[in-house]
């Protein structure tokens, strides 16, 4: 009996182990995968061409914009359930599918792209669609009673759609709302959705969009910097207390260039909007596509002008600092050497102009060499702009350099101009330069001619022939008029 006891737990043992692996196989069928999936490569005029997307035994949880198709127009957008049953084990599928509708007849070539599925990278390989005429579309005779819509098969009929109220919004800000000119403030046009919010929306045409968005926008009287924004993705911020996703669609800094008013009009943003099925079901389409614009307010940014100065209409406007650099201040006569007078800090980098330095009998510059580097990040455009210059020392002593290099701007948030000046003293040893300056100088053909000139005396004699002929010739013609005028 103990022997018949040790056999029936080694059988039931072996069947457990041998269900566990017909179990792991079973299972290794139905594993989870996404694809998407082109439409046909022919298709009439009138015809519908679609791209899908399907995620099996998976949900279908998050997925990028369609493409759009040069050639073709976006129609809509519907979704798609399966469900199978084999041997016992359930296996399902969600589909997307994106429709197009051809603009013309022709071959319409679709370039490759990549869609982020499930937060997963998928890339899909292009190809040629050839539309040709429109199609005479007849029912089938021979179709089957049971190809129909799964509603139908059902007796469910007619879905019945309802909409549910957004929580969303379409906002222009500015970070200032009064600037010197100038003076830069940033602008952002940013659409908020609710972290709760329940009803289903989605981008539609963003960059065609956006393209026409920004011109209605863009100010003639200010320089832009755009951040360009390339991939929108939400950031998670507080309105009024509530969490919200901020979705950034445009971003610049804009800097005014005269005193006039800087007023943003009113923009819309049309996004779709999915009406949801009163009465969902796992089969057939729980949500249909609609429509929602959504508007900004008009936003104004005051612009004054900067007070009284001499040079109140070239200076630029920020926040800089100086950073200068010298190999060394031991200078020579006649020697050249060089120096970085390098500004740096926040505002319109571009608008910065050169010191204005000027030669005189101790030293001789040359134009400077010039290096700019403009960043913009966190809704701040910040920079650098370097002026490399080349000296040449003409005279021995001691110089400071300050009484050369300096640069007046217009701090903002001190309300005050400013100075940037060189720190740096120069000790220049070596004998005087300035009278190879004029031997350097060409003193022209006439100087050249003086060696070779005769310096011999003479007397200077007065002829006046000339004078005699000339008068002659004007008594003779006071004669010949008063002739003709006491004949006549």
């Amino acid at each position: 009996m103990p022997e018949a006891g040790f056999y029936m737990r080694a059988f039931f043992s072996l069947k457990f182990f041998f269900t566990l692996f017909l179990l792991v196989l079973t299972c290794s069928a139905f594993t989870q995968s996404v694809q998407i999936t082109l439409g046909p490569d022919e298709i009439g005029e009138n015809q519908v061409w679609t791209i899908t997307v399907t995620a099996q035994n998976e949900r279908l949880k998050s997925y990028d914009n369609f493409p759009d198709l040069v050639g073709f127009r976006k129609r809509g957008q519907s979704t798609q359930s399966t469900t199978n049953i084999v041997n016992g084990q359930i296996s399902s599928s969600q589909s997307v599918i994106m429709t197009y509708l051809p603009l013309k007849q022709g071959v319409i070539t679709v370039p490759s792209f990549t869609m982020n599925v499930n937060d997963k990278p998928i890339a899909v390989a292009g190809k040629k669609v050839k539309v040709g005429p429109p199609v005479q579309q007849q029912r089938d005779p021979y179709r089957s009673p049971f190809d129909r819509d799964t509603d139908d098969f059902f007796g469910r009929g007619e879905t019945e759609f309802v909409d549910i109220k957004e929580d969303a919004f379409l906002a222009l800000s500015t970070s200032k709302d009064e600037v010197y000119v100038g003076e830069g403030f940033n602008t952002t046009l940013s659409l908020f959705i609710a972290e709760d919010n329940r009803a289903p929306l989605s981008w539609h045409d963003l960059g065609k969009q956006v393209s026409e968005i920004v011109k209605k926008l863009r100010p003639n009287s200010c320089w832009e910097e755009n951040f360009n924004i390339e991939n929108i993705e939400g950031e998670s911020v507080q309105v009024n207390g509530k969490d919200y996703l901020q979705y950034k669609i445009y971003q610049a800094t804009f800097f005014p260039l005269n005193a006039q008013p800087v007023d943003f009009p009113a923009v819309g943003l049309e996004m779709i909007k999915y009406k949801v099925a009163k009465n969902p079901s796992f089969f057939g389409q729980n949500r249909k596509e609609d429509f929602k614009t959504f508007y900004t307010k008009p936003k104004r940014v005051n612009v004054k002008e900067l007070p009284p100065h001499p040079l109140r209409n070239a200076v630029a406007v920020g926040d800089y600092r100086l950073e200068e650099k010298m190999r060394s201040t031991d200078l020579e006569t006649g020697q050249s050497t060089g120096y970085e007078f390098t500004i740096f800090g926040e505002g319109n980098i571009s608008s910065i102009t050169k010191p204005d330095v000027r030669n005189d009998a101790f030293f001789e510059f040359y134009e400077p060499n010039v290096r700019q580097e403009i960043s913009r990040n966190k809704s701040r455009v910040t920079g650098t702009k370097a002026f490399s210059y080349f000296m040449i020392p003409r005279e021995p002593g001691t110089f400071k350099l300050g009484d050369y290099f300096k640069w007046v701007y217009f701090n903002p948030k001190l309300q005050q101009y400013d100075t940037l000046k060189s720190q740096l003293t120069v000790f220049v040893t070596g004998e005087s330069k300035k009278n190879d300056v004029i031997e350097s100088t060409d003193p022209g053909s006439f100087y050249d001619k003086i060696t070779t000139a005769d310096n011999t005396l003479r007397a200077v004699t007065d002829t006046h022939w000339e004078k005699w002929i000339f008068n002659i010739f004007i008594i003779v013609i006071l004669a010949a008029s008063a002739f003709l005028l006491f004949k006549k």
